[in-house]
């Protein structure tokens, strides 16, 4: 059987503010007193796996180790079919370390002209579907951990629309809608997003009496 994670104060083993802002609403219905690693002064692990599961494990053990509570960590990316997989877990190091007025961060729009200019390379016929991958991982300090895993399917536009949500959001066109994830109200992206899709897993495996997951002890 599944390791239930009780209500209780839980780390979100991130320091993006955008993945804090979706991560919070999901779990605060379920009891769970969410606490950023930024806020308790965490540093942030070295990523070095070569998975979504691996750096997400990474992180969430680090996590539970360093504070003593339970830890729930997500490692997520834009998948294009056309580019082998990739930027994949390599999302956000394409967008590159930039320095803005208000200190240090990354250039998303950078990111997004990358990819486009790689798809325009191979052709104006070359396929834009794509997907969002998010795999989260739950980890207690006695080193049991749980990984589950969301995609939300879609394809690329180009140029860049919307003002909302944030990362590659505003060339991504979810499968059956024609507006991009930037251009959804955050409750909508929400109910469909790739988050939402491991989010439900992660209620059905740790959160009720089931035992589908993938659990992993002393990862």
């Amino acid at each position: 059987m599944t390791r239930l994670l009780a209500p209780a104060k839980l780390v979100i083993a991130s320091h993006n503010a955008g993945k804090l802002r979706e991560i919070r609403p999901l779990l605060e219905p379920y009891g769970m007193e969410c606490v950023s690693a930024g806020d308790l002064g965490l540093p942030e692990p070295a990523e070095t796996g070569t998975t979504f599961a691996e750096n997400a494990l990474i992180k969430a053990h680090a996590a539970a180790a360093a504070s003593g509570i339970p830890a729930i960590a997500d490692d997520s990316g834009l998948c294009v079919s056309a580019l082998g997989g990739a930027p994949g877990i390599y999302t956000a190091d394409w967008a590159e370390a930039a320095s803005f007025e208000g200190g240090p961060g990354r250039d998303w729009y950078m990111a997004m002209g990358k990819v486009e200019g790689k798809l325009t390379q191979l052709g104006p016929d070359t396929p834009r579907d794509c997907w969002f991958t998010c795999v989260l991982a739950l980890a207690w300090p006695d080193g049991t951990s749980a990984v589950y895993e969301g995609r939300a399917m879609g394809s690329l536009i180009w140029p860049p629309r919307g003002t909302l949500g944030f990362g590659y959001d505003p060339v991504f066109v979810p499968t059956g809608d024609t507006r991009t994830f930037a251009e959804l109200d955050p409750a909508e992206k929400h109910r469909i997003s790739h988050r939402a899709d491991a989010f439900a897993k992660l209620v059905a495996g740790a959160l009720t009496d089931n035992s589908h997951v993938n659990e992993q002890s002393g990862s």
